[in-house]
């Protein structure tokens, strides 16, 4: 990559590329041996959730499930001692709680001295996403931890009848995110164990130069985007789709399966003016490239 290219937004910089895992070199480039896939975020995640590990609801339907696991750092090895771990999932009538001050079915815990996680909560359930289409159950959580990479994925449980006509559940990377799901003493157990990452992060000078609202000259339309926990969102109508810098003034949207994808290019212009290009390509197989100007 050339310097000019890379630096050309002031403070985007480079770390440590690597998966989580043990990290060798293929001939090409470095893998890792034991990495946790990432998934989408999806449109539902709130920011600060409560402090809790039960978020069981008394009196409403649906089997108690007790999810648990153990956070490592990148060696696959070394527990992660208050990594922070965030859960949601939807309700046994199919929804989110996107607004309300009780957060249901959404809560934040840190890990022990032994990397070690739990909530118990009440299984979610497939859900129509509103265009005939069904997503299996499953649950979304983001680990964050200091020195890494936030890792946002989603678990998934054998024989949900949904699997396989899901885009991201049928991905191949999802499949050591499909877990079985065993009982003891009348509550349901999942386990997911998870390994950190590192990868390019942009700095917080970058970040504060490309956040802000970008406007179509030919739409209208317009995005914005913000800062949260030192990365990039864009706004939505729930709160943000996070975005991960992938290098030379990129960031792109995490976990979209079969070469499925969503990227952003920021080019800063004389007089720091910064110009967006986003470019698509949809499950329908539509690709789209607008460009955008902040305002």
């Amino acid at each position: 990559m050339e310097r000019r290219k890379f630096t050309k937004l002031a403070g985007l910089s480079a770390v440590a590329v690597s998966t989580t895992g043990f990290i060798h070199c293929n001939g090409t480039s470095y893998v890792g041996d034991c990495e946790t896939t990432s998934d989408i975020l999806g449109p539902f995640y709130r920011p600060n959730s409560p402090l809790r590990d039960n978020l069981v609801i008394k009196g409403a339907p649906g089997d108690l499930v007790e999810l648990s696991g153990v956070v490592r750092h990148k060696d696959c090895t070394t527990p992660y001692e208050k990594a922070k771990v965030e859960v949601w999932h939807c309700s046994a009538d199919e929804i989110y709680d996107n607004d309300s001050p009780d957060f249901n079915y959404r809560g934040t815990t840190y890990c022990d001295a032994k990397g070690r996680y739990k909530f118990t909560t009440q299984m979610p359930v497939p859900y129509d996403v509103g265009d005939g289409s069904i997503r299996p159950a499953h649950f979304h959580l983001m680990v964050s931890a200091p020195g890494y990479q936030s890792l946002i994925t989603q678990i998934y449980f054998t024989g949900d009848p949904y699997l396989q006509k899901d885009a991201y559940a049928a991905n191949g990377a999802a499949s050591n995110r499909i877990l079985e799901v065993t009982e003891a003493n009348g509550i349901k157990k999942v386990n997911f164990d998870c390994n950190m990452n590192d990868k390019l992060k942009a700095s917080y000078a970058a970040l504060d130069q490309i956040v802000g609202t970008y406007k179509s000259g030919n739409t209208g339309a317009s995005l914005k985007f913000f800062r949260e926990d030192d990365l990039l969102w864009m706004k939505n109508e729930v709160f943000g789709r996070k975005f991960e810098y992938i290098g030379n003034n990129e960031f792109q949207y995490p976990g979209m399966p079969g070469g499925l994808y969503d990227k952003l290019h920021f080019d800063v212009q004389e007089g720091g003016k910064v110009k967006l290009t986003r470019t698509a390509l949809s499950e329908a197989g539509t690709k789209t490239k607008r460009t955008y100007m902040k305002a």
